[in-house]
């Protein structure tokens, strides 16, 4: 940010200056970052129950509200020395400045969007990926002002400005949509097939059919519920176990990062076609397939009717 500004100061570019505007509201959003994932790494206590991590989300909307008034004051510069364009001094030495500090923005924001990938943090990736924005904003920016320095069109200084302005305003209302998604637990189609995956690989024949599957992402814990089909001749204790069998598989899926709560379901006769438990006495109708358990069918509400079966 500091190399920018001084590239400013050198050169007066408003180009120049909205990408050392776009870096304040880095060091700020980074900073803001940071004490977000402290906090999201904290435990579950009596106060949050379900953790910290949802505390990401308002990070990554903080950063992309930023990056909006960002960018509106950017494209106010940038329009004035467009219908006004002014001359460019010493702009060979702030160009070689710029050229550093993006290439140092390449390498941190790479780390840490690769760092954010590896630990499912939100705050993590949104950093990463807006410095990486920065990384581009800069990059236009270089090349427009090579322009200029060569052909003199210094009316290029503002209109590249305005573009630069256009291009995080993108990344920001991108960012704040994300975060909204993650606040109102928007549904992760890839996440309910993954799970639902599992559940497929781990089945087992006392285990009817499952339905209202619903998982959730609090920071990089996962919370999940579901319906469990069993038996209805089943006692409570057997019931139990077989709950903390399904509780057990998806804990170890995701390494002890994830709430599972088992709700156990009675089987009812329509779901005799597709319950693989051949010694039954209750069984009113044989088995005529094995049930299809996709994400679409295991999310399902049950109202009394079988799963689908193949």
């Amino acid at each position: 940010m500091a190399a920018k500004f001084y590239a400013f100061h050198l050169t007066g570019s408003s180009a120049v200056f909205s990408d050392a505007l776009e870096s304040i509201i880095n060091v700020v959003a980074s900073a803001f970052a940071f004490a977000s994932i402290v906090l999201a790494a904290k435990p579950p206590d009596k106060s949050h129950p379900y953790g910290h991590g949802k505390v990401e989300y308002f990070s990554a909307g903080f950063e992309g509200a930023l990056i909006i008034i960002a960018a509106v004051g950017i494209f106010k510069t940038g329009w004035d020395h467009f219908i006004r364009p002014q001359s460019l001094p010493n702009l060979a030495e702030g160009l070689y400045i710029l050229l550093g500090a993006g290439l140092i923005n390449l390498i941190l924001g790479l780390v840490l969007v690769r760092a954010g990938k590896k630990t499912e943090s939100l705050a993590l990736r949104a950093d990463g990926k807006h410095i990486l924005t920065d990384v581009i904003t800069s990059a236009g920016v270089l090349a427009a002002l090579l322009l200029v320095h060569l052909t003199g069109l210094y009316w290029l200084d503002g209109a590249v400005a305005c573009m630069v302005g256009f291009s995080i305003l993108y990344t920001g209302i991108s960012l704040v949509k994300e975060s909204y998604a993650g606040l109102m637990d928007k549904a992760e189609p890839a996440l309910l097939k993954e799970i639902s995956a599992l559940l497929k690989k781990h089945r087992k024949n006392i285990w009817a059919g499952i339905h209202e599957l619903k998982a959730f992402r609090s920071g990089n814990f996962i919370n999940v519920s579901l319906h469990l089909i069993l038996p209805r001749d089943f006692t409570l204790e057997e019931a139990h176990r077989e709950s903390e069998v399904v509780e057990m598989v998806i804990r170890d899926h995701f390494k002890g990062r994830a709430s599972v709560l088992v709700h156990t379901d009675p089987c009812a006769d329509p779901d005799c076609p597709a319950c693989r438990r051949h010694t039954c006495e209750l069984r009113k109708k044989m088995e005529t397939g094995v049930s299809t358990w996709t994400a679409e069918t295991l999310i399902s509400e049950r109202r009394g009717k079988p799963p689908l079966w193949n």
